[in-house]
């Protein structure tokens, strides 16, 4: 399925579409339309509150009630989305309940749950919900494109195409085109960790970040396993050799001309993980081809940074291999040496994220970074700790996953900051090498795995460590513009991370 979304100024009561969404607001008089669904009330005769009271609406937001149009307009229905109260006096309306509301509806309208007419060439639909600002107009783009994505790579029959006009001012055109680069990145992810790990190992990710990264002036380089063993990344290759399908390291470089400050990301790349010889349940590798999720953000947003110009320069690192059991698997006790000279003892070899974040970390004080960032799919317990929607965040210091987490929630991401507790650094001491990969101490196992990995960040920068185990995938029922599946956690999280370091906001004081 193609989803295309353009823009018209036309009023929504006379506005060409098979479907015409609405929002609707919850009043304690009865719900009532908002703002942007000019005129429609007018062409229905006064009766559209009457009629969505009728049918139960009440305005809660993500609700949905169809309504026939009856002839008194173009579209042949109106599909009138809850919001949730209205804002204050003069204020507008929150960009979160915007985009789930816009996602919902075109979740709705591209699940096929709604009979309109298709005339061979698609299905259209024109958006009249709150975007009279860029930032309104932006937030309905961006969550009506997400809530509108459907993977469909293997499927027998396609989707139909589905044509949405977002009917907003000209002057927001720039905010619309923000909101569909971001969109894209997001579904860029969702492609790529939706995608059976059988037709993405790391050779074949890699050739896919040389393929979007093409034309955007980002630089790509990518090392196979030969130059993987002569740059002495330990980790990559280690988590690798289980698999006939070697490991690969991809580095992306995004310069801007009037940038004076650098973030780099390293996103974890396990394209599936088994858990090598420490072997996961089956019900537990079900979803394993996810553990890539971080890698593909990493690429996603840096794409995302490039296409929008902001004045930043973005180094991603993206550590690629398979976790496999195969016959030259390392084992538990196998003492590695990590990029830059530490050496891990491997009590669990399923504790492998961090083995290959370790290298793309300790890599990057090559780049002198003023922000360092990574973010996994790393650990059960994050879960455990934040359940499935929030991404935990740990830092150098407490005030920067702090500020970490605060931007990742203006950008529509759930995120928490959570501490690195100095008590538990000990249960990674090894009597072997110089720390083991994971703790006896089965407690806090979030925030041991942070304190693994700020053994590999260079002294002085400051770092947080983003674990989206929860959020980057969906196992449950799709809500908002979130479908089932891959979810593209952390994407906009990453190009706002980017935006305020240009903006000299981040890292803070």
């Amino acid at each position: 399925m193609t989803v295309s979304l353009s823009t018209s100024e036309s009023a929504p009561g006379i506005a060409e579409a098979d479907v015409l969404v609405i929002g609707v607001i919850q009043d304690p008089d009865g719900p009532c339309a908002a703002p942007g669904a000019d005129g429609v009330d007018e062409a229905l005769g006064g009766t559209l509150a009457g009629v969505l009271a009728a049918l139960g609406a009440t305005g809660e937001l993500e609700e949905l009630t169809k309504v026939p149009g009856g002839g008194k307009l173009p579209a042949s229905v109106i599909l009138a989305v809850g919001l949730g109260a209205l804002p204050g006096e003069g204020a507008p309306f929150d960009a979160e309940r915007l985009r789930r509301a816009a996602g919902a509806a075109l979740r709705d309208l591209t699940g096929n749950k709604l009979a309109i007419r298709d005339s061979g060439e698609g299905k259209t639909v024109a958006l009249a919900l709150p975007a009279k600002t860029p930032a309104e107009a932006e937030a309905v783009t961006t969550g009506a494109l997400l809530g509108g994505y459907s993977f469909r790579r293997y499927r027998s029959a396609p989707a139909p195409d589905l044509t949405v006009t977002l009917l907003t001012s000209d002057d927001n055109a720039a905010a619309v085109s923000r909101g569909q680069a971001i969109a894209d990145a997001v579904n860029l992810t969702r492609d790529l960790v939706n995608t059976a790990p059988v037709d993405l190992p790391p050779a074949a990710l890699a050739a896919e970040a040389e393929r979007v990264a093409t034309g955007k002036g980002i630089a790509v380089e990518v090392l196979d396993e030969t130059e993987l063993k002569a740059g002495g990344y330990g980790g990559i290759l280690a988590v690798g050799q289980g698999s006939v399908r070697p490991p690969r390291l991809v580095r992306l470089e995004y310069t801007h001309p009037d940038a004076t400050r650098t973030v780099v990301f390293v996103g974890k790349g396990i394209t599936f993980d088994s858990g090598g010889l420490s072997l996961k349940t089956p019900q537990s590798m079900q979803t394993m081809k996810c553990d890539m999720s971080g890698a593909a953000a990493v690429l996603a947003a840096t794409v995302a940074v490039a296409e929008l110009g902001l004045p930043v320069n973005v180094v991603g690192y993206m550590p690629l291999a398979e976790n496999m059991p195969g016959g030259g698997a390392q084992r538990p006790s196998d003492i590695i040496t990590i990029y830059g000279g530490k050496t891990v003892e491997v009590l669990n070899t399923d504790a492998e994220g961090r083995l290959v974040l370790a290298d793309g970390l300790a890599r990057s004080g090559a780049d002198k970074p003023d922000l360092l960032v990574d973010i996994a799919t790393l650990t059960g317990a994050a879960t455990v700790a934040l359940g499935r929607r929030t991404t935990g965040v740990m830092g150098s210091t407490e005030p920067v996953a702090a500020e970490v987490a605060a931007v990742m929630r203006e950008a529509g991401e759930p995120a928490w900051a959570m501490p690195l507790p100095e008590e538990l650094r000990k249960g990674l001491d090894s009597t072997v090498a110089d720390l083991a990969n994971v703790s006896a101490d089965r407690g806090g196992g979030m925030l041991v795995a942070g304190l693994f990995l700020r053994e590999f960040v260079p002294d002085g920068v400051p770092w947080a460590h983003l674990d989206i185990a929860g959020p980057a995938f969906n196992d449950s029922s799709a809500y908002g513009y979130t479908p089932k599946g891959g979810t593209g956690a952390a994407v906009r999280a990453l190009v706002q991370i980017a935006a305020e370091t240009a903006a000299g906001r981040l890292p803070g004081a």
